[in-house]
């Protein structure tokens, strides 16, 4: 865990932007965030941005050696820590906006669960978009996707504008319970089923 917390300060300081955290996240919040993936089976599961791994552990744990994990992280220092850590893991250096053809490349057709670690309430209003349109591309109909934000982030315009966008791509969102052990305090979204595109290619208006 500390060499953890050292790559992640390092990182933080090199592209706090990047970064988008001061501290990785808690257990606590792993373990809320990793709820969707199933007991049985073999489900993929994709991890955006895992950084240093505090989700990846959390993923392992609730697999038991089933399925399939592939993470996706675009700072090669985590992967490479990742991939030292977890050789168990499938990783990608990579931006989470190629996904579809990584998992194209990996003859995966659409993940079963997507849970997220990235930084959403710091991106601007194209790169979220562009994420969800990878997310979306690349779940199966009855997947989950899973996200977090941070308590003292809720009303600002790029955090409730992810909520909207949530909302607008999935019929289903899910706010989970505040994880208060976690620094920063968090919340967890877990959203079902992605809504179908219309045939121009735009989103569906938001009923909601």
């Amino acid at each position: 865990m500390g060499s953890q917390l050292g790559a992640f300060l390092r990182e933080f300081a090199r592209n706090p932007q990047r970064t988008g955290a001061l501290a990785p996240s808690s257990p606590e919040l792993a373990r809320e965030a990793v709820l969707p993936i199933p007991s049985s089976g073999d489900p993929v599961v994709v991890e955006l941005g895992p950084g240093t791994g505090s989700f990846t552990g959390a993923i392992q744990d609730r697999l038991s050696g089933r399925g399939h994990h592939v993470a996706v992280e675009l700072n090669p220092r985590f992967a490479e820590l990742l991939q030292v850590n977890f050789p168990a893991v499938d990783v990608a250096t990579d931006d989470a906006t190629h996904l579809a053809s990584l998992l194209a490349d990996r003859s995966i057709e659409r993940a079963d669960v997507i849970i997220s670690g990235l930084p959403w309430a710091i991106f601007p209003d194209e790169v979220q978009t562009g994420l969800m349109d990878a997310v979306t591309a690349s779940l199966c109909p009855a997947g989950a996707f899973t996200s977090f934000a941070y308590l003292h982030a809720l009303r600002l315009p790029p955090a409730r504008r992810f909520r909207a966008l949530l909302r607008e791509t999935f019929e289903e969102v899910v706010v989970g319970r505040t994880v208060w052990q976690n620094l920063p305090p968090a919340r967890v979204y877990f959203a079902r089923r992605p809504r179908q595109r219309s045939v121009d290619g735009l989103r569906p208006a938001s009923s909601q």
